[in-house]
């Protein structure tokens, strides 16, 4: 088991590397000058030539991204071109909003939705299964800023029940910080419900039709203990699988969706950099959330030996 774990983890440093080199590519790869750019059209050369000589674009490639990359492993992302603040202290101050979020959208989803998927499955072509797969559908198909706003139109301005906008931390009470994450958190985590549901079901299905799942029927076990016990246990790689999958959803629904309700998270921060081509924090924020992606999916595949210990890769 320990071999395995290292083997995982060993094969995760390229793919980091290989994300670092493109994202530190970005800047290169942006149409036109990008010192031009971020300096304007009134700026002058000595402008234009301090913001290249800020951002290293007067040195050749190697040799800037060797420069960078020994900073970000010292932890160091770099410092903000119109705040001149450092990006590591810049994605602190927001990373608390957006991990509110994430982590309660997470929770939500894979509560409802692993649920939805075992009961879709175990009435099969029935009406529950039906209304099932009829919300994966429409779930997976309604973008989420839409939702969002008809949540906000619904919940907050007409039944004036919860907050239309902002975020209030946890430090303020805990109602107030889960009022302002109950819609964001529906809004989107729906897609990511709906998605979760459908494989959920698709998995069951399959296990549900193996002869041990019929011998432990006949021996009288429980329909719950039958479910539970024998086919979601064995269903479980493609539905942590699809779990794992489904965070680049809330990676790129999150931008989205924090800046529908206004909440101060990164995801606010990186629509702000893009709008003012601040490049070290689009490089910060890409590279952060490549390498949680990528942590996350190395979870996943350590997850399966729990599952299955037959699997040896």
């Amino acid at each position: 088991m320990l071999g395995y774990i290292l083997r995982r983890l060993l094969a995760t440093i390229p793919v980091i590397g290989m994300v670092a080199l493109f994202v530190f590519s970005l800047l290169y790869l942006t149409p036109g000058d990008p010192a031009a750019v971020i300096a304007g059209d009134i700026a002058t050369v000595e402008d234009i030539e301090r913001i290249r000589q800020k951002l290293g674009l007067d040195q050749p490639f190697l040799t800037r991204f060797w420069v960078w990359a020994s900073a970000v492993l010292q932890g160091d992302l770099g410092i903000s071109i119109f705040t001149n603040l450092p990006v590591t202290q810049l994605i602190g101050q927001r990373v608390g909003p957006t991990l509110s979020l994430a982590l309660c959208t997470l929770i939500v989803a894979v509560a409802v939705a692993v649920p939805l998927g075992v009961v879709g499955a175990w009435k099969a072509g029935k009406l529950v299964d039906r209304l099932v797969m009829l919300f994966s559908v429409a779930g997976f198909s309604m973008p989420v800023f839409v939702l969002a706003y008809v949540l906000i139109y619904l919940f907050a301005i007409d039944l004036d029940w919860l907050p239309v906008q902002g975020y209030a931390p946890l430090r303020d009470g805990f109602w107030p910080w889960l009022s302002h994450l109950i819609l964001p958190s529906i809004a989107l985590g729906t897609i990511y419900i709906a998605l979760i549901a459908r494989i959920t079901r698709a998995a069951m299905l399959e296990v549900l039709a193996q002869d041990y799942v019929r011998t432990a029927h006949a021996k009288g076990l429980a329909p719950s203990a039958v479910l539970l016990g024998h086919a979601l246990k064995n269903a479980a790689v493609p539905i942590v699988t699809v779990i794992g999958i489904g965070i680049a959803l809330l990676i790129s629904g999150v931008v989205v969706t924090e800046s529908v309700f206004a909440i101060p998270g990164i995801g606010r921060l990186t629509v702000d950099a893009i709008l003012r081509r601040d490049y070290p924090i689009i490089q910060g924020v890409i590279l952060l959330f490549s390498s949680i992606y990528v942590l996350v999916n190395l979870a996943v595949d350590l997850s399966y030996r729990f599952f299955d210990p037959r699997i040896q890769y």
